[in-house]
């Protein structure tokens, strides 16, 4: 029996076949989507990049040279020009993506954590658990994720790990909500009946049960705030509160290049411009993942 015989077989002899069966299903569902794929083949271009920097970046992405300062585009030796220090911009683009994804994966292994962990909790246990834990999360809610993004950074000082704080910190909410949601469909099921029957503790139910029928949603909901991530971590960059000189960060980027927009224009454009495109990735791949792993529209 082939390998694709073997993801076919409509009656599976285990549940690892069972589970790479739906696998496969949910990737050809997913590859029918061309700009899903898109999406996903910008992601993949964002971690490569990130990985072999050293190797594709032509020059030293913090050593300066004044000689050669805001040299346009397509001049020998840099591709998208030099800033007013004369940085490559491209290096500093290539070395720039591994802070972006830095940054995306510590948000990502923090705040959907404990959001799903206190959605979870409050959508099981309702009652006053249920009000005191979703109440903390419309005061976060309360306040646009920048602004108190802006505010958390002001009082712990800027630099990427305050950064990545205040990103977490301000990000849990919607996820709390997306848990609670799933959690209050489930938790009155048969099968958490059965479970709760046979003796399963409160927290194994919440893990072994209840927390994997949550994850497709808040999968979904991870991929489509990472945009949002990236924003709000060039803003900060932007506005001298994120990544600290001389790290080529994005956002930093933009502003250092923002007083030389008229004249001197691709020191700005070119890492706004790979802002955008990978905003533009984690958007597209997370309408494909939608498409595939919601159950309310896998038959579509």
């Amino acid at each position: 029996m082939t390998t694709l015989e073997w993801l076919s077989d409509p009656n599976p002899k285990s549940r690892l076949q069972a589970r790479a069966a739906q696998g496969w299903l949910a990737w050809l569902r997913f590859r029918r989507n061309p700009l899903a794929m898109l999406g996903l083949g910008i992601t993949l271009a964002l971690v490569l990049m990130s990985l072999f920097a050293p190797w594709l970046a032509p020059h030293d992405p913090i050593a300066q040279a004044l000689s050669d300062r805001l040299q346009p585009p397509l001049t020998a030796g840099h591709w998208l020009g030099t800033d007013d220090f004369g940085r490559d911009v491209w290096s500093r683009i290539l070395y720039g993506s591994r802070i972006t994804l830095y940054i995306v994966l510590l948000v990502i292994l923090t705040a959907p954590v404990a959001g799903l962990v206190i959605g979870t909790v409050a959508g099981y246990f309702g009652g006053l658990v249920d009000s005191i834990l979703m109440r903390i999360t419309d005061i976060f809610l309360a306040f646009p994720k920048l602004i108190l993004a802006l505010a958390l950074v002001a009082v712990l000082g800027p630099g990427m790990v305050n950064a990545v704080l205040a990103i977490a910190l301000t990000s849990w909410p919607p996820y709390a909500r997306v848990a609670r949601a799933e959690t209050l469909t489930v938790r009155n099921s048969d099968y958490i009946a059965a479970t709760r029957l046979l003796g399963a503790s409160s927290a194994r139910i919440i893990w072994g049960h209840v927390m994997p029928m949550c994850l497709p949603s808040v999968i979904i909901r991870v991929t489509l705030d990472m945009a949002g991530v990236i924003l709000t971590a060039a803003g900060l960059g932007f506005l001298g509160l994120g990544v600290q000189p001389p790290l080529p960060e994005w956002g930093l980027m933009v502003s250092a290049g923002r007083k030389f927009l008229f004249e001197q224009w691709w020191v700005a454009t070119m890492p706004g411009l790979a802002i955008f495109i990978v905003s533009l990735g984690f958007n597209l791949l997370g309408d494909g993942l939608r498409d595939v792993l919601d159950p309310r529209g896998a038959g579509r």
